[in-house]
Parts: structure tokens; sequence; C-alpha cells
């Protein structure tokens, strides 16, 4: 992988001289008292302003002036008019836009489609202080308050939809994000190398029309090939005839196949063709820096299904910063242009960023009002970066990368050390020491040379790669150095655990349970069938069989009564009715009522989304003809998945007795143990009106005989039974 300039090495920009600001200012006020006549940069974000490394603008906007900038805030502005895209004046070199540190959709949006009430980024938890779709919109108001002001989008919103991708919520494939905003440069994955070279470029005086060699950009150009380019054509599922050799276009590397042999490689070279435009296939070119991926175009890709998958699946075998190319899209008269991923940062990097003077409180404009994320997250330290999991309903990989980006520990000590010292409300409790996963940290390939040219989709499914380091002493030291700080009197681990890993390290383990479990462990095994285990690239239930004797074993060890807190996920690409019935009846066996069930969303550009919308298979090479899965659409299908994971809810009863009827399992349906629903139905639930028992039919009866009874009910046990 090729080296990147030191975040912190460039030259400070003049403005340096103003020192550091307490809280970046939101007001002109705020400016004043800085000595600012006006702002360097200013970033527009959907989220309320809070001065902590959780918050990307805050950690954005540090970064940024860690570099000499000066750096303002608006937050959440009405975005029906410019006036509050005006309230800082006009940037010296751009507006940075983001929809927040989540997708806007997803904030006010369930899986139901259904509007939330809330906003966890808001002050007050009020719904309703961001457009839909919000990088657009305020996008557009930026052009609106200053024309000549590059714009520069980023963030999670803007970097799942750097390309055509299917839109859940209008059941569409909409364009590049880029495209509807009008913005100069996309900035997808952590952003602060992309960021910062931005900022110093046009600092230097250099056009944003000329930024076009920034990794992790993406930008707009007219369609057609760029003078000095190789175009691999991977723009049809079709199998090359006999003018391009036919190469499998989704070759993929494993550990047997990480090495080329020399005199592979030197008879590639020697059948390279000679013109400009080569079909995709797994032979490099002499300069792979100067070569691109054409994918299907925006035109074709939103009216075929399968073209999408495949687009898709080209999308997530180039994202290993060691080797993807670039990647161009056609819409209409223009080209979406992606250059390939950022280089990761290094431990010295990350604590650069994450040492920076953040106030770690919200800004003073909120007064005593709650944000609901800040509490959850005030008491918590992000460790890493990254995750190698590849989980296809999950949008982390897309965003921060497969290789895992590390802080030292003497860093994640510190800033522990900045939570008890100064953060208001600190009882000696730690609420997090993780990320996106809480034991990845350190976890890396043993071979850079073969992590470089890796095009695994995942390092752990469907087994974990024989050169993957999965050494949890690292992350053991930590957890200990840090629960013996004075003043800590515990350290949780609350971020998602991945038991796979976690098995392989019986001492992690063991420390895990004895000190970091507050009671209740939450680990997501997301199901227990093969088929929808398969489709989410997560590993079998008996892993999580495993785990859990461990964790039983370690908690009685410890004399401690503890519980594992599984989550699972309804209506998954190729997930069936049956496999969801006998999700329900393993849970029933085990004793678990879930509370509250996650019915899958399909995430903008994940994999799992590609499945939804088209019905194929991405895991694999992409076919006209076959690989085909099952997809749980609708409303009906989609809610009697969410009835069978609470199966123990008597809203659901009556839908459960129609569904397992029409399945053929009306033996499920009694008043015994081994039964899934019983046969009669508590008065005022299940639109039944009146308590009503219910006679048990034959498997192919399609309705109940009822009968009255009157009900009394036991607080302990809520079912009616007969006086």
């Amino acid at each position: 992988m090729q080296a990147a300039p030191e975040l912190f090495s460039r030259r400070k920009f003049w403005a340096h001289r103003f020192g550091v600001a307490p809280q970046l200012p939101m007001s002109r006020e705020e400016m004043d008292d800085l000595g600012w006549d006006s702002c360097d940069i200013i970033l527009v974000t959907g989220d309320a302003y809070v001065d902590h490394p959780s918050f990307g603008m805050a950690l954005i906007g540090r970064v940024l002036e860690s570099q000499g900038f000066r750096v303002g805030i608006i937050s959440q502005p009405d975005w029906l008019t410019a006036d509050d895209f005006k309230q800082l004046g006009e940037p010296n070199l751009f507006f940075g836009v983001t929809g927040g540190n989540m997708d806007s959709m997803v904030n006010r949006y369930t899986s139901d489609r259904r509007i939330r009430s809330n906003d966890a980024y808001t002050a007050a938890g009020e719904g309703g202080k961001r457009p839909d779709r919000c990088v657009v919109p305020y996008s557009q108001r930026c052009r609106e308050a200053y024309k000549g002001v590059p714009i520069i989008i980023g963030g999670i919103e803007a970097s799942l939809r750097r390309i055509a991708h299917f839109d859940y919520w209008s059941e569409k494939v909409r364009r590049s994000v880029i495209m509807d905003a009008k913005a100069d440069l996309l900035v997808y994955g952590n952003g602060e190398r992309q960021v910062v070279e931005i900022a110093h470029r046009l600092a230097a005086n250099e056009p944003v029309s000329e930024l076009t060699d920034i990794r992790g950009t993406a930008f707009i150009t007219k369609h057609g090939q760029r003078e000095g380019w190789w175009e691999k054509d991977s723009s049809s599922v079709d199998t090359p005839g006999k003018i391009n050799p036919p190469i499998d276009p989704y070759a993929m590397q494993t550990e047997a196949s990480c090495e080329t042999s020399k005199a592979e490689t030197e008879q590639a070279k020697a059948n390279e063709p000679k013109t400009n435009i080569i079909r995709f296939h797994k032979i490099m070119p002499k300069d792979s820096s100067k070569s691109v991926i054409r994918l299907p175009a925006y035109q074709e890709v939103r009216s075929d299904t399968v073209l999408y998958a495949h687009t898709s699946r080209i999308l997530h075998l180039e994202t290993n910063p060691g080797n993807a190319l670039a990647l161009v899209q056609q819409h209409g008269e223009r080209d979406v242009w992606l250059n390939p991923p950022p280089i990761p940062l290094t431990t010295e990097e990350m604590d650069g960023v994450f040492d920076l003077p953040y106030s770690r409180v919200p800004h003073k404009r909120y007064g005593d009002k709650n944000i609901p994320a800040y509490e959850m997250i005030r008491f918590s330290v992000n460790i890493m970066r990254g995750c190698f999991g590849g989980c296809t309903f999950c949008s982390i990989t897309e965003h921060e990368g497969r290789i895992i980006q590390s802080r030292s520990e003497d860093s994640i000590i510190k800033e522990v050390e900045a939570i008890r010292d100064t953060t208001p409300g600190f009882t000696g409790v730690i609420s997090d020491l993780g990320g996106p996963t809480a034991n990845m940290y350190r976890l890396a390939c043993n071979s850079k040379e073969i992590e470089a040219s890796c095009r695994r989709l995942s390092c752990v499914y469907p087994t974990i790669c024989k050169n993957l380091g999965t050494d949890h002493t690292p992350l053991i030291n930590l957890y200990k150095r840090a629960r013996a700080l004075p003043g800590v009197k515990k350290i949780l681990i609350a971020s998602g655990l991945r038991y796979d890993l976690a098995v392989l390290s019986p001492e992690y383990v063991k420390e895990l349970v004895t000190h970091h479990v507050g009671g209740y462990l939450k680990i997501a095994p997301e199901h227990t069938e093969e088929g929808p285990l398969d489709m989410m690239m997560k590993p079998g239930i008996g892993t999580y069989d495993k785990f859990k004797a461990m964790f039983d074993k370690y908690s009685k060890e410890a004399g401690k009564e503890q519980y594992l807190i599984p989550y699972f996920i309804a209506a998954h690409p190729g997930t069936t009715d049956k496999d969801m019935l006998n999700l329900a009846i393993w849970l029933k066996k085990k004793g678990f009522r879930a509370d509250q069930v996650q019915a899958y969303l399909p995430s903008p550009m994940s994999a799992a989304a590609a499945m939804y919308h088209s019905g194929k298979n991405t895991l694999h090479k992409v076919k006209r003809k076959g690989g085909d899965i099952t997809v749980p659409k609708g409303i009906k299908v989609r809610r009697l998945h969410k009835a069978l994971l609470r199966y123990h809810d008597p809203e659901n009863w009556p839908m459960l007795r129609d569904a397992l009827n029409k399945m053929g399992r009306a033996d499920l349906i009694g008043n015994g143990k081994k039964h899934l629903i019983p046969t009669w139905q508590p008065a005022g639930t299940g639109g039944q009106g009146e308590g009503r028992r219910m006679s048990r039919s034959s498997a192919q009866a399609k309705s109940f005989r009822t009968q009255h009874v009157r009900p009394t009910t036991n607080k302990k046990n809520p079912k009616p039974r007969r006086r």
C-alpha cells in the first residue's frame, strides 16, 4: 500500500496565529470574541454541535483548526431559505456539508417508513430539525447564499450515496448524491486526509476543478475517457467473447491465491491489449494508478436490477486501499468519478486526531437542553475504527473500511483520565471502551503484502482467514490498565462484540466477563438459520452457543449472575417464513422474549440492499439466470417476520395462528410448553375486543372456532384463566 503524507506534517495556514477556539464559533459574536473577521471554512451539519471526537463535524473541525484554519459551524439551519447559511458570512475557502453522524433518512424514519417522533442528535431530542436527504438542500442553500464558494460534501450520508444507489424510502435507484447536490467534491470514508489536502490546496489558490487526484473523493466530469487513463469495461454481465480474454471479473483472492507467480505476471503483461479500453479482468495493467473501471451507467442500473447487483458487487470488490482501482459511472452527459479509497490513518495520526483540544461538551448555545446522543457517549471512549467483518446489512465497512485503525494505549488512557477529571457528572463508570466493534483493537493481517492485495469481502467469513492476527493481548492489557486508574470504578464494554473472534481467546472472554459486564451483555447472532446467516456473512449459531458456554462459565467463576441479550434481524434478504419460524421456536426453547426487534432496513450502497432490490446473491458472480434468493418484501411479510420474533406478544397471536395454519404448523398452537402460541386470546388484544379461547384446529384449517370466556388476570402471569 502506498504511503500518504503524515496528517500533521504540513505547514500551518497563516491564521493559526489566532490560537485555539474554546468551541468552534456558531455566531458572528463568537467570531468577534476570537478576533476573526471571517471564517476560512464553514461546516454545515444536520446535528446539534457537540465539541466531542465522537461527533464528525467536531472532529473534522478540530483537525482543520490544527492545520491553522478558522472553522465555523452552522448547525441544523432552516433549509427553506438561505438566511441561516449567511450567518457566519462568506467562507474564504469552502463550505463543508454533512447530514450528521447518522444518515438523515435512517435518523428520521423507521424500517417501516414511519416518521420517528424524536432525534437523538438534536437538543431536547426534538424531531423535524433536518430535511430528508439533507446534504442536498443544505448544498443548494449554500450555493444560493454564496455562488462562487466551493462546496464539499461528506459524512456517512454522502459516503453511502457516492454512486447510483437503491433508495429504500422511495423504492427506486437514485443517482449519485453529488449530482443532486451539485457539489464540487464528495469526500467518502473517514475524511481527515481528504479535507486537510483540499483545504491546503484551495488555500494555495488551486482551483477546486483541478482537485481530481485526491484519494477518497468523487467528482463530476464530462462523459468520456480521460486522457492518459486505461478504462476497464465492467458495464455488462454478459460473458466476454473471443476478442476479450474470458477471465472472471469477480476473481476474489483468498489465502491460497494472494500471491501471483512471476511467470504468470510476465505472461499477463505480454497479453495486455494495445488499445486504451480493455475488458475488466483480474490482470492488473502496468500502471494501476491510471486505470479506471467503468461501471454500468445510472440510466441502466435504475431499470435493470441485475446490472444494479453486478455494479454493487464490483464496488465492494474495489474497497481495499492497497489494490482498489478508480471507478467511473455515467450519469447522462456527465460521469461521476470515484478515486480509490483513502489510506488509513496510522496509530500516531489517530492519536493526534483524538488528542486535539475538544471541550467535550455541547455548544453553549444549547444551555441546559439534553442531547440524547451526547448523553449516551459522553463517558465512552473510541479506541479504533473500521471493521473487517463485512456484514452485508451494515454500512461500517463501506464507510470506514476493512483495515482496523487503532489508537495507542497511552492516548486512550489519557482520554479516560480527561473524562474522569473534566466531564460533568462523571460517577466513576466508563460506559464503553470500543468502537464499531468491541474486540478488533489492533487486529490486522499478518502480512502487509497480502493485506494490500486481498479482495476478500470479509476476514472472518465463511471462516476466519489464517492470515488474520487474532491475538487479544493488547486489548486485555488496555482493559486492565484502564480499570486500574484511580477514580475509575468500572469499565463497561457496550460496543458490538465479535464473539467468533472472542472464542479464540478464552483469556479475553474471562477478562470481559469478570470485570466489564454490567449484568447484561448485548450480542448479535442476528439469526439461527444457515440461509439468512449466509446472506448476512455471519457465523453459524454454533459459535454463539460456544461463546455462551464460556460466558456462563466465567460468570459463575466470578460469582456473578449475568445474562446475554441477543439481537436478531427480521426480514433480511435470504430469509424465508420457515427460517423465521425456526428462529421463533429457538427463542421459545431458550426462554428469550425480545422486547424490541429490528426489521431489516436496506441502507444505501450496502450489499444486502443490492440483494433486497435485485433478488440476487451478490456474494457470488451475478448472472442473468441463477443466483436468485428469497427477499421478504411488502408490509405483510415484514410484519409477520417481526411478529415471529415477538411470538410472546398477544397482539401478534391472531396473525401467527393464521400463518402457522397456512404453513402446516398448527401443531405449534396450544397451551403447553411445547407450543409456540396459545389457543386463547386475552381481552383487548389482537384486535379481538373480548377475551376468547381459541380451539386448536388441523394444519389445513383456515379459521378458528371461538368460545367466549370471562378472563381474570394475574400480574405475574397475564394468561387469563377460567373461573
